[in-house]
């Protein structure tokens, strides 16, 4: 269960993350409302799966989830450009995020 909880948070630190860029510096309510709750349940999740889950372990996890997460929303839904070395170095850290849960004692 708190693996599950721990994948919840990091992506609801995907929305936060994606959110950023429209708030245009908190300049714009409803993203920056969305923002400020993505990232408030993303940290509260976060601290839940990480009472069981080691913090070095759920910490490098979840932002390895919001950094995959976040590059393909920006690649899919906001049309940034891509190629193939990032796709490689995502892929990459794709397969680190599994090694670490693999090797996790928890």
């Amino acid at each position: 269960m708190p693996w599950i909880v721990l994948v919840v948070a990091g992506l609801f630190e995907v929305v936060w993350a994606s959110l950023l860029e429209e708030t245009r510096g908190f300049t714009r309510l409803v993203p920056t409302v969305g923002f400020v709750l993505s990232l408030a349940v993303s940290m509260y999740l976060l601290s839940v799966a990480t009472r069981t889950i080691p913090v070095g372990t759920g910490y490098a996890v979840w932002v390895g989830i919001g950094a995959v997460g976040a590059f393909v929303v920006s690649v899919a839904v906001k049309g940034e450009a891509t190629n193939g070395p990032q796709i490689t170095a995502i892929l990459a850290l794709v397969a680190s995020i599994i090694a670490v849960k693999l090797t996790s004692a928890s």
